[in-house]
């Protein structure tokens, strides 16, 4: 069985911008909580929200969201 682990740096790149979740929500079209759920890990953005995101900061998805799980060798 395949342990897996997402994380993000969304906190770290909200802070870096100087934006609120408030504010962060507004831009990419989700609510506040979202925003803070998301920041905890306790949900997982779609592919489309996550692109949003990168594009807003101008950066890769893979420098905010990254996925940790075991390598399957077969």
């Amino acid at each position: 069985m395949e342990v897996a682990t997402m994380r993000n740096e969304l906190k770290v790149f909200r802070a870096r911008h100087s934006l609120t979740q408030e504010q962060l929500a507004d831009k990419i079209g989700v609510s506040r909580q979202t925003v803070n759920a998301i920041e905890s890990n306790k949900y997982l953005p779609s592919l489309g929200l996550a692109f949003k995101i990168a594009r807003l900061f101008k950066v890769n998805i893979e420098d905010i969201f990254s996925y940790e799980g075991e390598e399957n060798e077969n």
